[in-house]
């Protein structure tokens, strides 16, 4: 008995020790993943930034001629239309989400945009910040698809407005969508259907979807203020993002009235948006040709798109690349 003593303090100690290095090695490995998370986005800026040199370069001489108070108006209108995506993603949603999170959340998305096409990046930021916010999956994927259902919808709309009252309406040509686009519009939803219909496995979740969707999207529209959230921000972004290139224009003497430079912008993205290129280089293409089929010289709208292109992306890249860093440092994302 009394050679068992000394063995019997450490018997219920023992088997504590092998898990207390996994203890330890689980908030460095998290601590570790954190720390690359942050980095990956300013990796990103680099390699983009590497590979884009001459870019890069042609749009910093052709705007270093230009007028800086234009310029400068571009930068202000490319500020708003972050506070206009944080008005949509709120009134995509019921609950209320802090004003100043929000934001910051979808200025680092613009940076996250870049690695991803067809805005799959800012959904990722934006799942991410929801989440961190307690709303549930369902609900948050629910607001993400709302999103991305009313954007293009305020867009065309505001489009037909603008054709309606302005005569650049008639020589927008082929850029306006015809019943090809349409008809490819109708297959794309008949093979969905179709897919949804013979994989049982997918009918479920997407059926949920929609049931929350559809449910959160009557609450919405029975609430005044979400309801001007949603549309009126969504009706302004491209406004707002129309309004940086006209300015940017003006900048560079785009021979270009106003109202035919907002048709022009509203027309390419609405005719060519559903591309997914990352950094909208299809829009990008057709702006330019839109831009110079209004009687722009072809070096001039292509310095203008450039132009258009350093104050909404590649301007804010950087800090926006810090700003998701610092986010995900302090587990908002």
């Amino acid at each position: 008995m009394s050679s068992l003593s000394p063995l019997t303090p450490t018997s219920p100690a023992s088997p504590l020790r092998p898990d207390a290095p996994a203890r330890s090695a689980s908030p460095m490995a998290a601590r570790s993943v954190r720390l690359a998370l942050c980095f990956c986005p300013l990796l990103l800026v680099a390699v983009w930034g590497l590979t884009n040199q001459r870019v890069m370069y042609e749009g910093a001489v052709r705007l270093a001629t230009a007028d800086p108070w234009w310029l400068l108006a571009g930068l202000g209108f490319t500020c708003l239309g972050w506070v206009a995506a944080s008005c949509v993603r709120q009134g995509a949603l019921p609950e209320r989400l802090p004003p100043g999170l929000l934001l910051a959340s979808q200025f680092a998305a613009g940076a996250a945009n870049h690695a991803l096409p067809a805005g799959i990046g800012a959904h990722a930021v934006t799942l991410r910040f929801l989440r961190g916010r307690g709303v549930p999956l369902d609900r948050a994927t629910a607001s993400l698809a709302l999103y991305s259902l009313v954007k293009p919808v305020a867009k065309t709309l505001v489009l037909l407005v603008f054709v309606a009252v302005s005569p650049a309406g008639r020589r927008l040509g082929e850029l306006i969508p015809d019943a090809r686009i349409l008809l490819v519009a109708a297959i794309a939803l008949t093979v969905a259907a179709l897919v949804l219909a013979v994989v049982r496995p997918l009918r479920r979740p997407v059926t949920g979807l929609l049931r929350t969707a559809l449910a959160d999207a009557r609450l919405l529209h029975s609430r005044p203020c979400r309801v001007l959230a949603l549309w009126g921000g969504a009706a302004a972004m491209p406004l707002l993002q129309a309004c940086t290139v006209a300015s940017v224009g003006a900048a560079l003497g785009l021979p270009v009235p106003w109202p035919e430079v907002v048709v022009a912008f509203l027309a390419a993205g609405t005719a060519v948006g559903a591309v997914p290129a990352p950094g909208g280089l299809a829009v990008d293409a057709a702006l330019v040709f839109t831009l110079a089929a209004f009687g722009s010289p072809v070096a001039v709208a292509t310095a203008t798109v450039i132009g258009f292109r350093v104050l909404t992306d590649w301007l804010p890249l950087l800090p926006g690349a810090l700003v998701l860093s610092a986010l995900i440092r302090s587990k908002v994302l």
